[in-house]
């Protein structure tokens, strides 16, 4: 459905201050947080406030509530959201604001890498420990093998691989296992738990969730477990996840529900506060995946966290073809 003369007009004059234009271009890279965009705009919440409230009501942006913090990203579809990517593809790279602009959000990146960075290192050697704090792990991994299915699998990948409880729980399924994740620290630790476990056809790589480097349709079982909420942008790792999925073959995320816990937030970097099934349905959706079966584990204590497990399936190729 095309956009009418009033619509279209609409949509420009809320594209078109330049405030807002820098939001959208900031916006196009990966959704962000309320005060992030104050940072990189060095402007005052109230102001910055008041322009994503307008590019709300026009359908260029969405808004969504995780816990004390609100983020914003681009309107995923539709023929507004069309006409904005439309002209932020015409813009001059070289401008010297959107440089600028860009100079300050990679600077934001690297803060908060580093920050990650420096919570995992001193955590690693207690991850499984603080894990256990949230949920009852013995029920969740009983979840996950029989979400996974009997097997066996040709290729596990494991992406945020910690400290390789996955690996150790579904590899012995599987002929040949992978594990990536950034934090050397989690990889040395993994790899310690890999090689008790006996499991010899499993490699522990140094990789990117959001950049894998593994060929389309890689594996028959793909693991995303509990990875998602420390992620800026969480539909980039389901949509590579999904990438390597392989025809026919399984994609199991582990993750919370919707929570009100801050200071999982302040205290264990946690970026999002839990997701939603709509939300993570239409993830799926996006990535390819015409079914996910939803998994609910309740807190084994009160002001726990509840875990989903949500288990998309490639359709096979055969299926895909005729489809």
């Amino acid at each position: 459905m095309k956009l009418s003369a009033a619509q279209a007009v609409e949509v420009l004059r809320a594209a078109g201050e330049p405030t807002r234009l820098r939001i959208l271009a900031l916006l196009a890279r990966e959704e962000l947080a309320v005060l992030e965009l104050c940072g990189v705009l060095d402007q005052s919440q109230p102001r910055v406030s008041r322009h994503l409230k307008l590019l709300a009501e026009a359908g260029l942006v969405e808004r969504f509530p995780d816990g004390a913090w609100v983020f914003y990203r681009l309107t995923a579809g539709g023929q507004a959201g069309e006409l904005v990517r439309e002209v932020l593809a015409r813009l001059d790279a070289n401008d010297p604001q959107l440089v600028r602009d860009a100079e300050r959000l990679t600077a934001v990146f690297a803060e908060r890498a580093q920050v990650a960075s420096d919570y995992f290192a001193r955590n690693a050697a207690r991850w499984d420990e603080i894990r256990s704090l949230y949920v009852a792990e013995g029920d969740v991994e009983a979840a996950i093998l029989k979400a996974a299915g009997p097997g066996p699998f040709r290729r596990l990948v494991d992406l945020g691989s910690g400290t390789g409880r996955m690996l150790t729980l579904l590899g012995p399924k599987a002929q040949v296992a992978l594990g990536l994740d950034l934090s050397q620290q989690m990889l040395n630790i993994a790899r310690g738990h890999v090689a008790e476990a006996g499991l010899k056809a499993c490699e522990l790589r140094h990789g990117d969730i959001f950049s894998t480097r593994l060929p389309d349709g890689e594996a028959d079982l793909v693991v995303v477990h509990q990875v998602l909420h420390y992620l800026a942008d969480p539909a980039a790792a389901v949509k590579e996840a999904a990438r390597i999925t392989a025809p026919g073959g399984k994609l199991l995320i582990v993750d919370f529900a919707p929570h009100k816990l801050e200071f999982l937030r302040e205290q264990h970097q946690h970026r999002r506060l839990g997701f939603s099934d709509q939300e993570m349905r239409r993830w799926l959706a996006e990535s390819g995946f015409a079914y996910t079966a939803v998994e609910t584990l309740p807190p084994a204590r009160e002001a726990g966290l509840t875990v989903k497990i949500w288990t998309a399936e490639r359709a096979a190729a055969r299926q895909r073809t005729a489809a």
